[in-house]
């Protein structure tokens, strides 16, 4: 039935295929998913946009002693399929089947049972710090989406923390919104992995101690050559946030290129310290419906596959009866507005945004992890 994913089980099976092996085995989970989703419904966007990412997560670390913590836990689908319940997706999301979402009980391999949330940073600081206490090696990673990482402020507090701590941390933010110029991203990816080589590192030490070994009276030269350092990094590299707050940034990197995703994630295996790689993708990658409409396919509910078009019978929900008795009372009171975070259509709100354009606000940049994965 499908070329590559019928002789993949497990993890091991996945770390002996080739890359173009692994470029096949993301079409055929592709073809699961939709297929699985389509039936049963569920959250397709977001799954196809971290296929490939998913698969070299896998490839490189070694789940379940090495701990993977997804932000959104509907974006765990991949996850299922390379950890040894592919077989069980047809029962995704119904009684008696796998759950929607990473579930400690279900397997070895979710390591928290994560809903729609920002809290994967903290877990996996938490995480940290316990194999710290106990001497132990494995890798953290957190894997979180991009306005949950800049805006939620249990995400910001972590990554604040983490900075300070200094302790081995990986942090994915997964960007599916931001897109890769040619110039500034390849760039970046040069210099990330320029500042990644020993020597590099090493000089970089250097430099440190013998600005440390300047006598008292050097307070002025020590604050230039800060100054020219800061400069150059805030002219060259994105994202210094993460710099300043005590993160090694490298990225961003294209989120479907399995190859580059294993490179970078092997060099930051061998790095000290809280480690954050930005990656980009695309939500609904592969199937074009998805693509062009990923809040239609963010949870979808069983649809035909071919035209993309829902299955189920149209009716007046829940959210369409609130949002026509909200424009209602808005005409009445002009005081009544209506907020949301970048879920007017799933919240009924679509048409008060046409009706009081004014007194509709859509705090984008306060979404949250359910509309950022």
């Amino acid at each position: 039935m499908y070329k590559i994913l019928d002789k993949v089980n497990n993890t091991e099976d996945l770390k002996k295929l080739t890359t173009d092996e692994k470029k096949q085995l993301a079409e055929d989970i592709r073809k699961l998913i939709i297929e699985t989703v389509s039936k049963n419904g569920g959250h397709l966007a977001s799954n196809l946009g971290v296929v490939e990412l998913t698969i070299a997560l896998h490839s490189v670390f070694d789940a379940p002693k090495d701990k993977i913590i997804w932000d959104v836990g509907h974006q765990s689908y991949v996850h299922k399929i390379l950890t040894g319940r592919k077989n069980e997706m047809p029962t995704l999301r119904q009684f008696g089947g796998i759950a929607g979402f990473p579930k400690q009980s279900e397997s070895e391999y979710d390591c928290f049972d994560t809903g729609h949330s920002s809290t994967s940073i903290s877990v996996a600081l938490g995480m940290a710090l316990a194999r710290d206490l106990k001497n132990e090696k494995e890798h953290i990673i957190a894997v979180i989406g991009d306005r949950s990482t800049y805006s939620d402020g249990m995400a910001l507090e972590a990554l604040n923390h983490a900075g300070a701590l200094k302790t081995n941390l990986i942090v994915i933010l997964n960007d599916n919104e931001m897109s890769i110029s040619k110039n500034v991203g390849g760039i970046s990816l040069f210099l990330s992995k320029a500042r990644t080589r020993k020597f590099y590192t090493e000089s970089n030490k250097y430099v440190k101690r013998l600005v440390n070994m300047l006598p008292r009276g050097s307070n002025k030269i020590i604050k230039l050559i800060r100054r020219i350092k800061y400069s150059i990094k805030q002219l060259l590299i994105p994202n210094m946030l993460f710099e300043d707050i005590g993160f090694r940034y490298l990225g961003p990197i294209d989120g479907h290129d399995i190859e580059k995703l294993e490179s970078i994630l092997k060099i930051s295996k061998d790095l000290e310290g809280p480690i954050l790689i930005h990656v980009v993708t695309k939500k609904g990658k592969g199937y074009r419906p998805a693509e062009e409409n990923p809040d239609k396919f963010h949870s979808a509910s069983n649809f035909d596959i071919e035209t993309g078009e829902s299955k189920k019978e149209k009716t007046r929900d829940y959210s369409k009866v609130f949002g026509d008795k909200l424009i209602n009372l808005a005409k009445e009171n002009e005081k009544i507005v209506a907020i949301t975070a970048a879920m007017k259509d799933g919240t009924g709100l679509a048409e008060f945004a046409k009706a009081f354009p004014d007194r509709f606000f859509d705090c984008r940049d306060c979404r949250t992890a359910c509309t950022s994965d």
